[in-house]
């Protein structure tokens, strides 16, 4: 099984991300690198390597492989960044990112799913990630200023503790929307203390962003 899902991750590599345009190598070697049946319960691991979201505990999903590289691609990460991330559900990302930069920040709603995803993070060796349980949409003050910031998850515009919480030069890549059915992958980029520009990506489908500057309290990450 080990051997069967090794190839199925180089083929994951080559044919969802590389065949799409994921082109920087040092998502790529992260992406070879994380095992991502190690972030999945025992009946769903063969399909670890499915080009599609799967089901993960408190009716959370683990992310796309190719939507996980194509918002790490639009972050513009470099190996010195702090990075925020939003919505740790299973840790996969939180995984991939940690292959690249110095010091990775995740926060999550839903203390089950911090705690496991600690868990698996600690298992694997990725002492450079801290897990945390709360708002996310009020970002992590105590953590700030950060390079990047990622979500996972979808709210109706860029929160401005998030605005306020990013280094000059950083950037935040996130899904933004009226509603669940019409969102845009954005990138924000602080241009200096008081100004920043927003470039829209591409458009997406993810789950709500709940929190107090996210979509209030309905259910979601």
């Amino acid at each position: 099984m080990h051997d069967d899902l090794a190839a199925s991750r180089e083929t994951m590599v080559e044919r969802q991300l590389i065949a799409r345009g994921i082109a920087e190598p040092c998502i790529l070697n992260a992406m070879r690198r994380v095992p991502r049946e190690a972030f999945l319960s025992a009946d769903l691991r063969a399909w670890a390597y499915a080009d599609a979201a799967l089901p993960i505990e408190a009716g959370q999903t683990i992310t796309q492989p190719f939507m996980v590289a194509r918002m790490l691609q639009a972050a513009r990460l470099k190996p010195e960044d702090r990075v925020l991330e939003i919505g740790t559900g299973s840790g996969y990302a939180a995984a991939v990112l940690a292959e690249m930069v110095a010091r990775v920040d995740t926060i999550e709603r839903h203390p089950q799913l911090a705690e496991s995803a600690m868990d698996r993070l600690r298992a694997l060796g990725y002492h450079n990630v801290k897990v945390h349980t709360g708002d996310g949409t009020l970002g992590l003050l105590a953590c700030a200023p950060f390079d990047a910031i990622v979500a996972t998850a979808s709210g109706p515009g860029v929160p401005p503790a998030w605005s306020a919480q990013l280094e000059i030069g950083g950037r935040i890549v996130m899904p933004v929307g009226p509603d669940p059915d019409h969102q845009r992958l954005i990138r924000l980029t602080r241009d200096s203390s008081t100004t920043y520009h927003e470039e829209m990506l591409d458009l997406v489908r993810f789950v709500p962003l709940i929190g107090a500057q996210g979509w209030g309290d309905m259910g979601g990450r």
